[in-house]
């Protein structure tokens, strides 16, 4: 409550209230925090829960990930797991540096927890992304990597694309995520269709575990054709789900600005994502691990996440809304549980 009724609406008064140089000042400051292990350590005695989970082969220490998106660039890696994150997933990262669309291009609508952004994948490309993890060293917390095609790359040559990031961060992410569902590069939803994902799944060669992240607008005959591919490629998990181009659920004073280009995320996803995680549980007899990840703004949304199949969970909108004591709330409540 303390971040809700007091740092968050300073946050939002920062930078005139335009929400991208809000994050950009709040990605500086943990950026700094980052570069100070003492208080990074510090931190994570007051924030971390330790309730770990194992998934196609890496250790979880808790099962509250921070999503893509966030931190594209990886320039404040050690300070999230201060936060109480027990994983981390970079990116969506390119093979070409890329600037992303025009700005204004991220919205908040605050009377419904959620924000519309059109980004772009805007990032300094795979192999700066290399070069700055190659300096860092490992995390105390688990990697993910989430690719995603360059705009400047015809979607034919899509799968040698994201094998060439793949090439690039293979030695140092512990998962990656192949991206081929966000709206906010044109024709690359797209990809999610049977021979285009399985031409860039055949591509990214190697042992460390893939996932898949699928959009939320799938219907369900898509979702199941999309899951055969996946098997028949030895797809690790799921990630479940990106931002919708749907706008139902949002609140009248939120309307108009929902009205912007881009993708939703936060509360009016809730419901959906946690039908297509039940969905792809469901399909697969709970043997697919899946990252639950849309809407979850308490600790009951994880926890009915957690019922409907999800093994692990990512914020982003959810942590804008509610700040670290929602990470640390979470997984209170998972570890909490006997079991999950």
């Amino acid at each position: 409550m303390i971040y809700e009724k007091t740092l968050r609406p300073v946050l939002f008064r920062l930078q005139g209230g335009d929400a991208e140089r809000v994050h950009e000042w709040t990605m500086r400051r943990l950026a700094a925090l980052a570069g100070r292990p003492r208080m990074v350590r510090t931190l994570q005695k007051v924030f971390s829960i330790q309730a770990p989970r194992t998934l196609f082969g890496v250790r979880f220490p808790s099962p509250v990930g921070l999503a893509a998106g966030m931190d594209k660039d990886g320039h404040a890696l050690p300070a999230w797991p201060a936060l109480g994150f027990g994983f981390v997933e970079v990116g969506t990262v390119t093979r070409h540096a890329q600037p992303g669309n025009d700005r204004p291009r991220l919205f908040r609508l605050r009377e419904s927890e959620a924000i519309v952004n059109r980004m772009g994948f805007n990032n300094a490309g795979a192999q700066a992304l290399a070069t700055r993890l190659a300096r860092l060293g490992p995390l105390s917390v688990p990697l993910g990597i989430s690719l995603g095609k360059s705009k400047v790359t015809p979607l034919e040559a899509a799968a040698e694309d994201y094998a060439a990031s793949y090439a690039a961060l293979k030695g140092y992410g512990d998962y990656f995520a192949v991206n081929v569902s966000s709206p906010n590069t044109p024709g690359l939803r797209a990809l999610q269709d049977r021979a285009a994902l399985g031409d860039i799944l055949a591509a990214l060669r190697g042992d460390k575990p893939i996932l898949v992240k699928i959009a939320p607008d799938l219907t369900d005959h898509a979702i199941g054709e999309l899951l055969d591919v996946c098997a028949e490629h030895g797809v690790a998990g799921l990630i479940a789900t990106n931002t919708t181009l749907g706008r139902g659920g949002l609140a009248p004073a939120d309307r108009e600005l929902g009205g912007e280009a881009g993708g939703l995320s936060g509360r009016p996803l809730t419901e959906r994502a946690r039908e297509v995680v039940a969905l792809v549980s469901k399909e697969t007899g709970g043997r697919l691990p899946i990252i639950g990840v849309g809407g979850l703004g308490s600790p009951d949304d994880a926890l009915r996440m957690l019922d409907a199949g999800a093994s692990l969970l990512q914020l982003y909108t959810g942590f804008i809304y509610h700040g670290p004591p929602l990470v640390r709330a979470i997984n209170r409540a998972v570890a909490a549980r006997p079991t999950v």
